[in-house]
C-alpha cells in the first residue's frame, strides 16, 4: 500500500461531504477551547481531543459536536475555522470542495445571517486566492432542532444568498427525525435553484432514503449505505445515477457500522450503486480523506488506476460548473498517466 498511498497523496480530488465545523483540526479546537475555557467542557489540550472524541454512539457524537460547535462565538471565528479548513484540504491535493454548513446552529448562538455569510465568504475567498481550493455551500438543516431550524436555514439561504451557496441539505440524527416533513422546505430551495443533498439511511434503514428521494427530491444521498439492504433501492439509485456520499470510517466510529470489515460499501459497488468517498468530519474520527481514500482501496481491492476512479467519480457527482468538471477530470488524467 506504500506505493497506493504516496499515489493517492498527491491525487487531484474533490470532497463532497464534509462538515463546517466537523473539520475543525484539533489546533484550532484547542485554541478556541482555550478562549472559553471555564464556559466549555471542550478539553484545551490537542492531544486530549482524541479521547473526547471517543464516541459511544451517534447520539454522543451529536452531542460532542455540538460542543465545538458552541465554540465558535463570533465572525471571526467563523473565518478563521473556514478558511484553516481549506487549508488542509488544499494539504490533501482537493481542488473543489461542497463543505456543509449550519448557519443555523451558529445565527441562534449570537452570530448575525449576514456576518456569517460574509465570513464564510471571505475565507471562500481567500482559500482560492491563497491555497488554490474552490468551496461552495451546502446550508444544512440540523434536524435535531425541527421545522423552525428548517424555516431559519431557508431563510438565510434565500435571504442572504451567499455565492458560494450551491445546495440545501438536511443532517443531524435520523432516528425520530421523519424526512418527510422537510419536503415544504425543499421545495422552495429546489424552486430557487439548490440541489438536494440529504442525509439519508446512514443511521436508520432504506425508508429513510425512499423518503428523501420521493419528497426531498434528493439528487445526492448524505451516507445512504442502508441501501445495501434492498436490491430494489440499489438498483434504483443505480438506474438513475443517483450517487451516494459514502464516508467509511466515519460509519464506524459512530458505531453505524460495527467494523469496516463490514461496511457496505462494496455490495454498493457491485450493485452499480454511484458512489464518492468522502470524509465527514476528518478530525473527530481521526481520520482525513486520503485515509478514507485508503480504506475505500482496501476494502474494494483497487490499484492507483482504481483510485484514480474515485477521485474521477467524485467530480462527476459534483456541482461544479461543466467547464471546471472538464478541467479537473483533465487533470485527474493527467496526474495517473504521469505516475
Amino acid at each position: 500500500m506504500t506505493d497506493l498511498t504516496a499515489f493517492i497523496a498527491g491525487l487531484p480530488k474533490a470532497e463532497l461531504h464534509v462538515h463546517h465545523v466537523g473539520s475543525a483540526s484539533p489546533r484550532i479546537v484547542a485554541e478556541l477551547a482555550a478562549r472559553h475555557e471555564g464556559d466549555t467542557p471542550v478539553p484545551a489540550d490537542p492531544g486530549a481531543l482524541a479521547d473526547y472524541f471517543a464516541f459511544r454512539d451517534f447520539g454522543h457524537f451529536i452531542e460532542v459536536y455540538l460542543s465545538v460547535v458552541d465554540l465558535i462565538r463570533d465572525d471571526q471565528d467563523v473565518r478563521t475555522l473556514t478558511y484553516e479548513v481549506a487549508r488542509e484540504l488544499a494539504r490533501q491535493q482537493v481542488r473543489y470542495a461542497e463543505l456543509t454548513v449550519t448557519p443555523y446552529s451558529h445565527v441562534r448562538r449570537g452570530i448575525p445571517a449576514p456576518a456569517f455569510c460574509a465570513a464564510i465568504e471571505d475565507a471562500r475567498a481567500g482559500a482560492a486566492a491563497d491555497f488554490g481550493v474552490d468551496l461552495r455551500w451546502c446550508f444544512d438543516i440540523p434536524g435535531e432542532a425541527g421545522l423552525a431550524a428548517a424555516e431559519e436555514t431557508l431563510r438565510i439561504a434565500l435571504d442572504e444568498q451567499p455565492a458560494g451557496l450551491i445546495s440545501f441539505g438536511l443532517g443531524g440524527p435520523e432516528v425520530g427525525v421523519p424526512r418527510p416533513q422537510f419536503k415544504p422546505y425543499f421545495d422552495k430551495a429546489r424552486a430557487a435553484g439548490l440541489h438536494s443533498v440529504p442525509h439519508a439511511g446512514e443511521t436508520t434503514g432504506p425508508e429513510t432514503i425512499w423518503d428523501a428521494l420521493r419528497d426531498l427530491g434528493a439528487e445526492r444521498i448524505g451516507h445512504g449505505i442502508a441501501a445495501a439492504r434492498d436490491p430494489q433501492l440499489m438498483a434504483y439509485l443505480a438506474e438513475h445515477g443517483i450517487p451516494l456520499e459514502v464516508c467509511p470510517t466515519s460509519n464506524v466510529r459512530t458505531r453505524a457500522v460495527a467494523s469496516i470489515d463490514e461496511h457496505p460499501l462494496p455490495a454498493l459497488v457491485a450493485a452499480g450503486v454511484p458512489v464518492t468517498i468522502n470524509s465527514d468530519d476528518p478530525p473527530m474520527f481521526g481520520t482525513t480523506l486520503e485515509e478514507e481514500y485508503a480504506v475505500a482501496a482496501r476494502q474494494l481491492e483497487l490499484d492507483a488506476a482504481g483510485a484514480a476512479g474515485l477521485a474521477r467519480a467524485a467530480v462527476q457527482a459534483s456541482f461544479l460548473a461543466p467547464a471546471g468538471k472538464s478541467a479537473l477530470l483533465a487533470e485527474i488524467d493527467d496526474y495517473a498517466a504521469a505516475q
